[in-house]
């Protein structure tokens, strides 16, 4: 189940983040999710690259912590083979909200890939009962990381 990371980008005060954990913790997610035969790409990014995505694909002009690129659907899916897709993270703002929630910028940014992954295979929050499924769902998952 190969986790292919790329960033983070130089120069980002406070952006240190343990890949070799992340890669871990991105294949156990996986494997709770039961996909364990998968394969996933991780980004991480700075603000001004986040802003750009989130303009070209959501047509918001603003940074954002998270964004997932599913190849479960549309018409690329087809030719996908393993990869179920890319869970891209702005290191730049997760680093604010691990500071801003007391936590660590890996636990920050461990908590994003899940809500990334959990987007890639399908759940969404656009609705109250979609928000608790997916929160149930994020729940189940966390309980099988380890330390």
């Amino acid at each position: 189940m190969p986790i292919r990371i790329s960033g983070p980008p130089a120069g980002i005060r406070g952006a240190r983040v343990d890949l070799p954990r992340l890669r871990r913790r991105g294949r156990q997610i996986l494997s709770a999710l039961r996909q364990g035969r998968s394969e996933l790409s991780i980004a991480l990014i700075d603000d001004a690259e986040m802003k750009a995505l989130n303009r070209t694909w959501r047509g918001r002009d603003r940074s954002t912590d998270v964004l997932s690129f599913s190849m479960l659907e549309g018409e690329g899916g087809v030719h996908r083979g393993v990869l179920l897709g890319d869970v891209v993270i702005s290191v730049e703002t997760a680093a604010a909200q691990a500071a801003a929630r007391h936590r660590s910028l890996d636990d920050e940014v461990l908590r994003l890939l899940l809500h990334g992954v959990l987007h890639v295979l399908g759940h969404d929050h656009e609705d109250e009962a979609e928000a608790r499924e997916m929160e149930r769902e994020r729940r189940r998952v966390w309980k099988c990381l380890d330390a």
